[in-house]
């Protein structure tokens, strides 16, 4: 996905509204920030990657075996009580976006909502788990309890993906920006997929178990959302301009953007597969390779190229430009899931270093996709005069978001027509041999012909760019 660099083009003259003031000390020009400044927001933006994946990881991972094999729900049904939620802040997300565009505060028009939504996330992630309940009411609290964490999720993650636009003008800052973000995607992912099953076990399983975990998760999601608040306090925003008027019409403006509609599609089957994965962690290191700690070990195997590779995805970003790099990362994570078929017939450490595989193309298909957002968000907002960052990063974590759900969704469809056997013991039951394959298959061969979807959608932008700068849609981008 090749993207012109430089600067942007001037907005067009009589569509800018007051910018917000800008903090004393702030400098003239981002690019002019003193180095100190600079790493700052840096790190500062980047640890709001915190929240994010540990929203992610922790109810992708924990979520699901948390209902089928301690609350004793049925795995279709628990499907549906994950992917509910998430429909809903797929819902709420442009509205969520069309609001941080529309306010105006002493701290700017993100940043109020990365702090209390962030806050949020960790008071009703803790509830989801607390297990107030049993039987049918702990069922109905589990599901309130997480539909209030991904309403609050939204609240927080629309402002914090629409930053990089607000606060950068080169290309290369904003790759320098959401390659931190990736990174701490993966630590966040890592910590909270190795250490989240490590405290259910250590605390007994169970209830008990899931219930310190969701302190845990908590725990880390609050200095997430204290760290991108407070780091990014010195960065000094773009002017605010004027927006569309209407929702309705900010979101044909997205439809109607070429590449942000395939961006947004690659969003959704890419997060799709990501949750099939996380979902099935459990259920593979138990009923796969029979070792239920391995559970840490895989998630952490999948999440840690996120921090070990992102610096090489960067650069070879950079040389091959990020369609290149895209269909790169693609390919590797789709050899990952198709060699992982082999994983009963393998050595443990082996089929492990398969997840590592897969994981390896993931930290590049999100460095990839990160990079093309804010620079699709500048490029509409030098061509209209109009400021829509947050309209277009809700759409997009509206695909991320309903792309988990669905994977969790989809897995604990494959499950219940495998015939998985719930629990309400807070440990796995037995199960044949047909639904051990449901296991594998559901983590494996379902990912793999999604991405491989994926990779057609995103081969066949190229003529569809040309079309779109041809008839004046876009500007002209290859993606």
């Amino acid at each position: 996905m090749a993207i012109e660099s430089g600067e942007l083009a001037p907005p067009v003259q009589g569509t800018a509204k007051q910018p917000y003031p800008a903090p004393a000390d702030a400098p003239s020009h981002p690019s002019a920030e003193a180095p100190e400044r600079s790493r700052r927001v840096r790190w500062g933006y980047a640890a709001g990657s915190l929240v994010t994946g540990t929203f992610n990881t922790l109810p992708g991972l924990l979520l699901l075996p948390y209902l089928t094999d301690t609350l004793g729900v049925g795995a279709a049904l628990a499907g549906l009580i994950v992917l509910l939620p998430k429909v809903w802040s797929a819902v709420l997300n442009p509205l969520a976006g069309r609001l941080t565009d529309r306010t105006s505060s002493r701290w700017g028009a993100r940043r109020p909502y990365v702090l209390f939504g962030g806050l949020a996330v960790a008071f009703f992630l803790a509830t989801t788990f607390a297990g107030f309940a049993g039987g049918s009411a702990g069922v109905w609290l589990t599901a309130a309890g997480f539909l209030c964490t991904a309403t609050a999720f939204g609240f927080f993650q629309v402002p914090y993906a629409a930053i990089p636009a607000d606060i950068t003008h080169r290309t290369e800052d904003r790759i320098r920006l959401v390659g931190g973000r990736v990174a701490v995607i993966g630590l966040a992912a890592l910590v909270a997929g190795a250490v989240g099953p490590a405290v259910v076990e250590a605390a007994g399983g169970g209830v008990a178990g899931h219930r310190w975990a969701g302190l845990f998760g908590a725990g880390v999601v609050v200095v997430g959302a204290l760290a991108v608040f407070l780091g990014t306090a010195g960065a000094r925003s773009r002017q605010v301009l004027a927006s569309e008027p209407s929702l309705r019409r900010q979101l044909a403006v997205a439809r109607a953007n070429g590449p942000f509609r395939v961006l947004f599609a690659c969003a959704v089957v890419q997060t799709l597969a990501t949750g099939c994965f996380l979902a099935g962690a459990p259920y593979f290191a138990r009923h796969v390779i029979g070792d239920p700690t391995a559970t840490g070990v895989a998630v952490a195997a999948y999440v840690a190229p996120n921090l070990l590779a992102v610096g090489l995805w960067s650069k070879l970003a950079a040389r091959l430009g990020n369609r290149a790099g895209y269909t790169i990362a693609n390919l590797l994570f789709l050899t990952g899931c198709l060699t992982l078929l082999a994983a009963p017939a393998l050595p443990v450490a082996l089929a492990l270093l398969l997840w590592g595989v897969a994981g390896a193309g993931h930290a590049g298909q999100l460095l990839c996709a990160y990079a093309m957002l804010p620079e699709y968000i500048a490029r509409d907002t030098a061509r209209t005069g109009r400021q829509q960052a947050g309209v277009f990063s809700g759409v997009f974590a509206t695909g991320e978001v309903l792309g988990l759900a669905l994977g969790s969704f989809a897995y604990g469809l494959v499950l219940q027509a495998f015939g998985y056997v719930s629990s309400d013991t807070g440990h796995a039951a037995a199960q044949s041999a047909g639904a051990e394959l449901g296991v594998l298959l559901g983590v494996t061969l379902f990912p793999a012909l999604a991405t491989a979807g994926l990779l057609f959608l995103h081969l066949r932008r190229r003529t569809a760019s040309a079309a779109d700068a041809a008839s004046g849609d876009v500007s002209p981008v290859v993606m």
